[in-house]
């Protein structure tokens, strides 16, 4: 086997730049891309992942201005839910970053759509999500492997109401709830099962970690009248 040694050193000095994280940049995108007004990000990744969420967001009729490589970019928010053609069919490739979330927001976009990806992404489970989104109303139909994608669903008939779901999996199912049902026009009770707040706390950090020590746990989320979260609606830099 080979081996690197490094040999002690006194002093080291400079600057390094560490790549940003698929899932942040991700869901910074899909916020940015339904908030008011203009969005700075930086240091996005620069992956598999964040393009097939550009290139989704692009089929959304959103304007993306990026430079540096992709890893800079300006999202022109709609201010508003996406308006996405009927009978639209998005192409996620292996993005789980992507495929969750764009699945809960088109959930709430009037028309039918498919959401599907490469050979990997129909081997991946995406039950959990759907069992959520079905609970609020949804009507999500599987059309290959059960629990997997590709899927077709109906959007538009989500309103509000309540959902369970397990805390201690992915957390790529919460947060895609999160984001997506704020967006509701009436109120969503979430109850998280089996919740983990080690594993949470990231993800609410306006929950305290001992709302979350018990299980299960409720989050009420209230919807927003203009129908855009005023917290994602100011020009932001990450």
């Amino acid at each position: 086997m080979h081996q690197l040694k490094l040999a002690p050193i006194l002093h080291i000095d400079g600057q390094v730049k560490l790549p940003g994280s698929k899932s942040l940049s991700n869901r910074a995108l899909l916020l940015a891309a339904l908030a008011s007004g203009d969005t700075h990000l930086r240091n996005l990744l620069h992956s598999e992942d964040t393009a097939r969420m550009l290139d989704a967001l692009a089929q959304l009729d959103v304007s993306i201005d990026q430079e540096n490589d992709n890893t800079d970019c300006t999202v022109h928010g709609l201010g508003q839910l996406f308006t996405p053609a009927t009978n639209s069919t998005f192409m996620l490739g292996n993005a789980g970053t992507a495929i969750r979330p764009l699945t809960s927001m088109l959930s709430l976009c009037q028309g039918s759509f498919v959401v599907d990806g490469d050979q990997y992404m129909r081997e991946r489970p995406i039950d959990h999500l759907v069992d959520a989104l079905r609970q609020l109303g949804a009507q999500i139909d599987y059309l290959g492997k059960p629990g997997c994608p590709p899927i077709k669903l109906q959007g538009g008939l989500i309103t509000g109401g309540r959902v369970s779901i397990k805390g201690n999996i992915s957390s790529q199912y919460l947060t895609a709830l999160l984001m997506s049902l704020p967006l509701a026009q009436k109120t969503v009770s979430l109850r998280l099962l089996a919740s983990r707040s080690r594993n949470l706390t990231w993800i609410l950090p306006s929950i305290s970690c001992d709302s979350l020590a018990s299980t299960p746990a409720t989050i009420t989320i209230r919807y927003f009248t203009s129908r855009v979260a005023s917290s994602i609606s100011r020009p932001a830099a990450i």
